[in-house]
């Protein structure tokens, strides 16, 4: 079965599309590092949270995927524009749209 991953990141007060922008900007290129689905999401009750969700072939791929330099540069460039506040989760997917082949 497959990776997945749900994260919400709380940013400073009128960050959230900046830091929505460098989300998005490498999307296109982990498809060929394994993630099956990638979705940057805003919170509709709260103008400063994003909700990340994401399915990988496996969590190797997904954490090696971290550490890449272009990810590392995306990270370092948001850390200023958030709170601190963030949470997680961790899945075995079962399957449906978007979670694969």
């Amino acid at each position: 079965m497959a990776y997945g991953y749900i994260g919400t990141i709380k940013t400073q007060p009128g960050k959230r599309d900046d830091v929505v922008a460098i989300l998005l900007s490498g999307a296109e290129s982990l498809r060929e590092l394994g993630c099956k689905s990638y979705v940057v999401s805003m919170a509709a009750d709260d103008p400063d949270t994003i909700v990340v969700t994401e399915v990988w072939q496996s969590k190797d791929e997904h954490d090696a995927s971290l550490r890449l330099p272009e990810a590392k540069e995306a990270i370092a460039a948001a850390m200023p524009m958030l709170t601190g506040e963030f949470s997680s989760r961790e899945l075995v997917v079962a399957g449906g749209l978007g979670a694969g082949d």
